[in-house]
């Protein structure tokens, strides 16, 4: 299971029927709900942030950015948890081996998760109601448990992942879990690394995305003081995490190094054990050797114990039953390649973009760092996505690793297929509707110029009361 496009394409002829629909089924789902993630877990800070200036410096265009984007994140959290809630179905309708062999210590991150979730909801309706109702401050307050939750929900799910990549915590009697210890199950030994990792990666990506919505504007000819700071709060946040992120991922690495060794071979491209391992950038394992790619010599034995004498286990010392296939090894080279590439490519633009601000205290100056902005957020996904299918695909062919595989956890009955054409049909849906939802918001603020209505979706205000001037966009 996972976030593994083609993932599936080569299964062994043991292997149920139901293991290729049900795994692309996952990848889909998460696919589509991790972008999503971001907004409730950061998007909500940068809000919080608008306020805060808004408050502090009476900025009008602050509070009124706050407002929106506190309205942008209603309408974001309620997708999510739609297709949250159709992933908490897959589960078990996928992954019966997973739920009923291991449900009473995977079961307990989600549980978690589900009180996180009900606070941020309590907290979001609280303050977007709060509005005009509150005072500054008590208003302001209200707000930050949303981005608490969002954060505490996020480690929940994350707590799970983890404990998939190395399991912990329980004590099993055969097949059957006998004893659980929750915590040592939430705070796995991959729950710290995964978790700052994902925690950084949401403010990368809810950044550069929010901030490409507004170069894309001032690309357009609106240079005025709210596009500006729209643009400003969110890409210095970006630009800001994105080296920690980079620092932080180095140290990630050398984590699975030592923890998670299969999945460090599948990264590094490494066949055969050995030391002086160069780094290989792009190729592919065909037929047992690395063919295709640059190699930097003794580059993968530095990054990994700062010797060239570092030894890295290989492919060969995983027995061949659950050795991954060939295709699972290249995706997952290929996605942490692409991760680091478009890494650096952001952290390219943010120094471009701390220069000129060091210089002048201004924007640089060039066309060319508003178009590049705009394309930013896409950029950033795909390295959120990426960065998840090195997370996923590198524990295959495992579920639980070490303990239960995914053909074996995988649901025996039913057409698969059929079940993941309904989903993509919802997905494609949900999709649709998110994207009219907000086009509608944005089309009617600029129309207004005011936010003359409590939520995003209700009714507008009478034609009497519309103002003449066309706001801001």
């Amino acid at each position: 299971m996972g976030l593994a496009p083609l993932a599936g394409a080569a299964l062994s002829a043991g292997d149920p029927a139901q293991l290729l629909p049900a795994r692309e089924q996952m990848a889909f789902t998460l696919g589509f709900h991790i972008v999503l993630v971001p907004f409730g877990l950061a998007f909500t800070f940068l809000m919080m942030l608008a306020n805060y200036r808004g408050i502090r410096g009476a900025d009008a265009d602050a509070l009124l950015l706050a407002e929106r984007w506190s309205k942008v994140a209603a309408v974001l959290f309620a997708v999510g948890a739609v297709s949250g809630t159709v992933l908490s179905f897959e589960m078990g309708l996928l992954w019966p081996g997973l739920m009923g062999r291991f449900g009473a210590a995977y079961g307990i991150p989600f549980g978690i998760e589900g009180i996180f979730f009900f606070l941020e909801a309590i907290f979001v309706s609280i303050y977007i109601y709060g509005w005009r109702r509150l005072r500054p401050w008590p208003h302001f307050w209200s707000g930050l448990p949303v981005v608490l939750s969002g954060a505490g929900g996020t480690a929940s799910v994350v707590a799970a992942n983890g404990w998939m990549n190395l399991p912990g915590g329980i004590t099993l009697s055969g097949d059957r879990v006998v004893d659980v210890n929750p915590l040592a199950v939430f705070f796995n030994r991959a729950f710290w690394y995964e978790f700052v990792h994902m925690l950084l990666a949401a403010y990368i990506v809810a950044g550069f995305m929010v901030a490409a919505t507004y170069a894309a504007g001032m690309l357009r000819g609106r240079r005025d003081r709210y596009t500006r700071l729209g643009f400003l709060i969110p890409f210095t946040v970006a630009s800001v995490v994105i080296p920690l992120q980079i620092l932080f991922g180095d140290v990630i690495a050398r984590e699975v190094f030592h923890k998670e060794p299969a999945k460090f071979a599948a990264i590094e491209l490494v066949p055969q054990t050995g030391d002086h391992v160069p780094e290989t950038l792009g190729g592919l394992l065909v037929d047992g050797k690395v063919r295709y790619g640059i190699d930097i010599p003794n580059g993968a034995s530095m990054l990994s114990g700062f010797s060239p004498s570092t030894r890295i286990r290989g492919l060969d010392t995983i027995p061949p039953p659950v050795r991954p296939a060939p295709h699972l090894v290249n995706i997952v080279h290929l996605s942490f390649d692409v991760m680091v590439f478009t890494s650096f490519l952001l952290l390219g633009l943010s120094v471009w973009f701390a220069w000129a601000w060091w210089r002048r205290r201004d924007l640089p100056r060039s066309r060319w760092f508003l178009r590049l902005a705009t394309v930013s957020g896409v950029v950033s996904v795909i390295c959120l996505e990426t960065g998840w299918i090195v997370t996923e695909v590198g524990r295959q062919p495992w579920t639980v690793v070490g303990l239960l595989l995914t053909s074996d956890a995988v649901t025996t009955r039913g057409n698969m297929w059929l079940f993941f054409a309904g989903v993509l049909v919802l997905y494609v849906a949900i999709g649709a509707g998110t994207i009219f939802v907000l086009r509608s918001m944005h089309h009617r603020w600029r129309r207004l110029g005011v936010d003359d209505v409590d939520v995003p979706y209700g009714p507008e205000p009478p034609l009497e009361q519309q103002p003449t001037q066309a706001g801001h966009a």
